[in-house]
């Protein structure tokens, strides 16, 4: 359940993060509530995930994904191809939280 809390808290810094733009330095109401919705409810949700996995990892999962979805639904949203540099970065930042949570040996031991 609490890599369930983890995905919720991701898509909801994300949906934030995608409205922030929106916004218009908070002049426009609709996206305005949901940066605040969003984060709200990101943070709660990263803190109930926080009762089951350690922080450094959940932080480290929550942050790479939050970076790698908002990139994409930006790409989506804005019509832009990234280049070959953009998407280099996205799987290095996909590949160190594959590492991390997968074969990292530090935190198989500290999750039990």
């Amino acid at each position: 359940m609490h890599y369930i809390f983890l995905s919720i808290a991701i898509i909801m810094e994300v949906v934030a993060t995608i409205s922030l733009k929106f916004s218009k330095g908070f002049t426009v109401i609709t996206p305005s509530v949901l940066v605040v919705l969003g984060y709200g409810s990101a943070f709660y949700f990263l803190g109930l995930a926080l009762k089951s996995i350690p922080v450094g990892t959940a932080y480290a999962i929550w942050a790479g994904l939050g970076i790698v979805l908002t990139f994409i639904v930006d790409a989506i949203i804005s019509k832009r191809i990234p280049d070959v540099y953009g998407v280099a970065g996205v799987v290095f930042i996909v590949l160190g939280v594959v590492f991390l949570k997968f074969l990292s040996g530090t935190v198989a031991s500290i999750e039990g």
